[in-house]
């Protein structure tokens, strides 16, 4: 036994572990708030850009598999770019068996723009994910036209008519190797206005915009549906070729770019938009399962740590409101309520830029909780030999390529 007990030591004994969970809860709020590059601001756009004087080549590579449902109401608007110099379009039809390449020719044909090239690479080879063969054939052919730049895009992928111009505006006037967008997601279902707001909250929570586009930072991260790169950086990075196991691929390329010297950027899109429907809870389920687990490495420890840090920092604030009004625990209510209204305010601009209400906000602690599961079920998937998946394809053990910032 101690000779003598520091001050207050009494009134420290006497606070309900309530209290010390539901502060430990606002304190990791309040150091997301200030001290994780302000992910909860939405104003990370295309930075001040300005025309250049030759406009350089580009080629645009769209890695394609079974998406004639989409293709109408994105391949369109890539063919339709205005933009002042040389381009053309690259579709790599990935295996599709349900007309993808030919209603790609057929709408090439009924739209007065940009040449269209469909091509098909065949089977990917051992040691390769579906979609980054793809991009690599569709890399190759691009090179013998020597653009500066590559634009990666998804077959999903809307793009504004100025789209392209201004990417290359950005990229050129800040002496960026690789400026990516995030698409803004689809949302009309009641599913959807739940979950993709906080896909992209969650991302950047992981990825602090502002912090990717900093030199001498190690954050690097991409949106792989709007990538423009620079072709020679492309080559110095050894893309796709470098990341060709990589599952969350945007983010491997981002790194294999940053590592190998070049800049990187990334903000949200105001016209590029993602026009794939998730109407159904399977849908996103699927979406966010298919890779979760390889965000983790497949690592079992970074999986407890992940649950144990979203229930801490999501889950606990409405349980301790909860709790400490049934048990009339005060403080601990109140210290729930102050982290519960940290996180509300936090996510209240990502609904803004997904025109949502603002209701929605105090309801982030259950969507946490979905994602939670999401995790969990991926890990699960993974060890059943199902592993993540793109397009029908099942790849057990990908690499992942996604250490921590």
């Amino acid at each position: 036994m101690w000779p003598c007990r520091p001050p207050g030591w009494g009134r420290l004994r006497g606070v309900s572990a309530l209290v010390w969970i539901s502060a430990a809860s606002l304190a990791a709020w309040l150091w997301l708030l200030l001290c994780q590059g302000f992910f909860w601001r939405t104003d990370v756009r295309l930075p001040p850009r300005r025309d250049p004087e030759a406009w350089p080549p580009v080629c645009v590579v769209v890695p394609a598999r079974d998406e004639a449902e989409v293709l109408p109401a994105s391949l369109p608007s890539l063919l339709a770019q205005e933009y002042p110099g040389r381009a053309e379009v690259f579709l790599v039809d990935d295996g599709s068996t349900d007309g993808t390449g030919d209603l790609a020719r057929a709408l090439a044909e009924r739209t007065d723009g940009l040449p269209l090239t469909v091509t098909s690479p065949g089977e990917p080879p051992a040691g390769w994910t579906g979609k980054l063969w793809a991009v690599r054939h569709g890399i190759a052919l691009a090179r013998a036209r020597e653009p500066e730049y590559l634009l990666l895009t998804d077959a999903d992928i809307a793009h504004a008519p100025d789209s392209l111009r201004t990417l290359v505006a950005a990229a050129r006037t800040g002496g960026f190797d690789a400026v990516s967008q995030m698409a803004r997601l689809r949302v009309a279902s009641g599913w959807e206005r739940l979950v993709v707001p906080a896909f992209v909250y969650f991302f950047a929570q992981l990825y602090p915009f502002r912090r990717i586009g900093r030199r001498g930072t190690r954050t690097a991260a991409a949106a792989g549906g709007c990538v423009l790169l620079r072709a020679e950086a492309a080559e110095r990075a050894r893309i796709p070729e470098a990341i060709r196991h990589a599952v969350i691929d945007d983010v491997a390329l981002a790194r294999a770019v940053k590592g190998s010297g070049g800049r990187i950027w990334l903000g949200l899109a105001d016209r590029v938009d993602s026009v794939r429907p998730y109407p159904r809870l399977r849908d996103l389920w699927r979406m966010v399962a298919r890779s979760a687990y390889a965000q983790l490495r497949h690592n079992p420890l970074l999986l407890a740590g992940t649950v144990a840090g979203l229930a801490l920092v999501y889950l606990v604030p409405p349980f301790a409101v909860v709790a400490g009004l049934v048990a009339g625990d005060t403080a601990g209510a109140v210290l729930g309520a102050l982290a519960w209204l940290v996180m509300s305010g936090t996510y209240l601009p990502m609904l803004h830029y997904y025109r949502q209400p603002p209701w929605l906000a105090p309801l982030l602690p259950f969507t946490a909780f979905l994602y939670l599961l999401m995790t969990v079920d991926s890990a699960v998937l993974h060890h059943r030999g199902r592993g993540a998946a793109w397009k029908g394809r099942t790849y057990a053990r990908p690499d992942a390529l996604t250490e921590e910032s």
